[in-house]
């Protein structure tokens, strides 16, 4: 029995055997607090990994969510930073580093956006939905690299709205296609040094961040409804997809767009 089972069984932690492949390793999931960064968080850490995790606004959800990754029995960080801002990320893994002394996966969750039409947009909207979907993402793959002493697993999260025409959702689209050209860009360039880097693009997700759709463009009914798969897709489909791609299973999987949405966007409705 290998030490880190023996230890996990003698603690009687929630981590049980089995379960805990990522012991030992230490995950930063940005936009950590809410939706399907949450579950990833959850998912990652059901799995051993120490979660850090930064959020916005919403001080009540990162509470409950430190308290829920903690209650796994692993090391949990939560930090307010807007990645967005190049000073906060400088700040946020710093204080990874101070905390864990190392990374070995950083998933680019945390996702924002105006969702007006290209005629309807401003500047301004278009530099903050490119700063924290496209640009931030970038920075912190370059701050990650270099705490990941070992290799390491970066995974961003696009969607089908990258490559397909959404309404209203101009800005978010093109961050999207950027953030996947990023991927492409730095599974090449991190590759000598042992990290993979990949796209998980998930359909439509029942998650708060469907409220930022117009009502009128009925997308909380598209993602209730049933896909090909003959469910809708949940945050935690994704996550363990996520998950998979951090194991053994995803090594030499790079700079590949897998896309998590029950085969919805197979069909033409």
């Amino acid at each position: 029995m290998s030490s880190h089972l023996r230890q996990s069984q003698d603690d009687a932690s929630p981590v049980q055997k089995g379960d805990a492949e990522f012991k030992g390793r230490v995950a930063l999931v940005t936009g950590g607090s809410r939706g399907i960064g949450k579950a990833i968080a959850l998912e990652l850490a059901r799995r051993g990994a120490d979660i850090a995790f930064n959020y916005l606004k919403n001080h009540a959800a990162a509470r409950d969510t430190e308290a829920e990754v903690a209650a796994l029995g692993v090391r949990c960080l939560k930090v307010r930073a807007h990645v967005g801002d190049e000073e906060a990320i400088s700040a946020l893994f710093k204080q990874v580093e101070e905390r864990f002394g190392r990374l070995d996966f950083l998933i680019n969750n945390a996702a924002s956006g105006v969702m007006r039409p290209a005629t309807e947009i401003e500047a301004k909207h278009w530099d903050w939905t490119l700063d924290i979907n496209a640009r931030g993402p970038w920075l912190c793959s370059v701050a990650a690299a270099r705490l990941m002493k070992q290799g390491g697993r970066i995974i961003n999260l696009s969607s089908p709205g990258s490559a397909r025409v959404l309404p209203g959702y101009f800005a978010v689209g093109v961050s999207k296609a950027a953030l996947e050209a990023v991927t492409r860009y730095l599974a090449v360039e991190l590759a000598a040094q042992g990290v993979s880097v990949n796209t998980v693009a998930a359909g439509f997700v029942m998650t708060g961040a469907l409220d930022a759709f117009p009502g009128e463009l009925g997308v909380k009914e598209i993602a209730a409804r049933p896909t090909p798969a003959g469910r809708p897709v949940t945050p935690e489909d994704v996550a363990k997809v996520i998950a998979w791609l951090c194991g053994e299973g995803g090594e030499m999987i790079r700079g590949q767009v897998i896309v998590v949405d029950g085969g919805e966007t197979l069909l033409h409705r």
